[in-house]
């Protein structure tokens, strides 16, 4: 896929935001949201996809977590890459992997090949989000950012939203490999728009240590194992043997990466305070975010005793608000500290996690519903400020870097929720629910403060 050189293209900066830029920001959140959608869906068809392969429900699980996985694994590597060779390949590549992907997701006659198909997934999946907030950054004016970033979290959380719909809606009709099969007209047609509008860039020639690359993979991929065997109790000597892996893979990669321009795990950016800040901001923002989506079903069905349809509806409000607040935050964003508005937001956050923790079975649906909108709110609003300060917090010609790091704050936050959800319901059983949320409120407090740190950096 060859680019032409970088003096071919037009400063968006130089010629406000044109239509081939409103071209090339409808590619990038074309594929944001198939990605988003992907996960969502598969997610909730897990349990029928499990009875059509006759596969156990625990052993299910790896469809979802070799996809996981593969994305932690991949992120900060193809970020790199996004920094050497150019966003926009990175981008194209990945949507050609995750659509050829999706064809073997959608042939699978057993588990095992579902798993080994949906890794290949998040192969792709990685490669398109490591590198989509560095192609916004590129598209969007710089003083614009924040609108541009704003859109994304709105396509993220209408995606997010519609996910489970959309799965409950297929698999009404259609078999589970349909899932899949809806990838490939709609992948080919974000492929297609990628192509013709993404902006092109000569390659930096920035070296890649494919050594590196390789540390980089197995240091997330096993801890991420390790946190997920340590949180569900699995026998120590596994917790043990993924976690040294990871500390030993870890350690090797910051002695390789010591003096390297620009280094793939980005301690260099991790040495500016606002980027670490919105790094720590965004980890435990998306740490909360997993308690609260993770153990929220089982909350409402378990402890408030709703049926499965209301909890559906129960459920939309956050998304919903994340949605409609994205977009305002992110020209907000553009005239007051991020540090600020995401510290508002963020103590939002955490008050409507924890008012949540304390209803009871006779509270009104109006009660959940409300309180789902404050914490909505409140991410709404910590969200794309806290995107504009990690971006802009990094030198246009590592990009890549930065763009990469977001996806590995929210994956990582996420994962570690996620974890703690498994915790928290082997620790206090019928009450875990409601351990989990209580532990997102404090979590968010975290970021809070995290992110109003900020506001004493200069």
């Amino acid at each position: 896929m060859p680019d032409q050189p970088a003096a071919t293209t037009s400063s968006p900066a130089a010629e406000g935001f044109s239509r081939s830029d409103r071209r090339a920001l409808a590619a990038v959140l074309m594929a944001v949201s198939l990605v988003t959608l992907d996960s969502t869906i598969t997610s909730t068809a897990l349990p029928r996809i499990a009875a059509a392969l006759n596969a156990q429900p625990a052993t299910s699980i790896w469809v979802v977590n070799a996809y996981q996985l593969a994305v932690a694994a991949a992120l900060l590597p193809f970020a790199a890459l996004g920094d050497r060779l150019g966003a926009r390949r990175i981008h194209l590549g990945g949507m050609v992997f995750f659509v050829l992907a999706s064809l073997g997701s959608a042939l699978a006659d057993s588990l095992p090949t579902l798993a080994a198909a949906r890794a290949l997934q998040g192969i792709g999946s990685a490669a398109m989000m490591s590198v989509n907030v560095a192609l916004i950054r590129q598209i969007y004016p710089a003083a614009q950012l924040g609108r541009g970033v704003g859109l994304n979290a709105l396509v993220v959380g209408v995606s997010f939203a519609a996910g489970p719909t959309v799965a409950s809606l297929l698999m009404a009709v259609v078999p589970w490999p349909w899932l899949y099969v809806l990838n490939l007209p709609l992948g080919a047609l974000a492929f297609g728009m990628a192509w013709s509008a993404l902006p092109r860039h000569a390659p930096r020639g920035l070296p890649f240590d494919p050594v590196a690359a390789l540390l980089t993979a197995v240091t997330f991929a096993a801890a991420i194992a390790a946190l997920g065997a340590a949180t569900q109790r699995e026998p120590v000597g596994w917790v043990l043997a993924a976690g040294g892996l990871a500390l030993g893979c870890g350690a090797l990669l910051l002695r390789r990466q010591t003096g390297h321009p620009a280094p793939m795990l980005p301690v260099d950016l991790l040495r500016r305070p606002l980027f670490a800040l919105s790094v720590a901001t965004a980890l435990a923002s998306f740490a909360a975010q997993g308690l609260a989506f993770v153990s929220l079903p089982f909350f409402f069905e378990t402890v408030l005793h709703r049926s499965p349809v209301q909890t559906g509806f129960l459920m939309a409000p956050w998304a919903i608000v994340v949605a409609a607040a994205a977009p305002l935050a992110g020209r907000l964003s553009e005239r007051y500290p991020p540090g600020l508005m995401g510290g508002i937001g963020l103590v939002m956050l955490s008050a409507g996690l924890a008012s949540l923790a304390l209803l009871t079975p006779e509270s009104s649906g109006t009660a959940i519903v409300l309180r789902m909108a404050l914490c909505g709110a409140g991410f709404g609003l910590f969200q794309s400020p806290n995107l504009n300060a990690l971006m802009s917090a990094a030198p246009p010609e590592r990009s890549g870097s930065a763009s990469g790091m977001v996806a590995m704050a929210r994956l990582n936050g996420q994962a570690l929720g996620a974890a703690l959800v498994a915790l928290c319901f082997g620790l206090a059983g019928a009450q875990g629910p409601t351990w989990a949320l209580a532990l997102g409120a404090g979590f968010a407090a975290l970021a809070a403060l995290a992110s109003s740190a900020r506001l004493l950096v200069r």
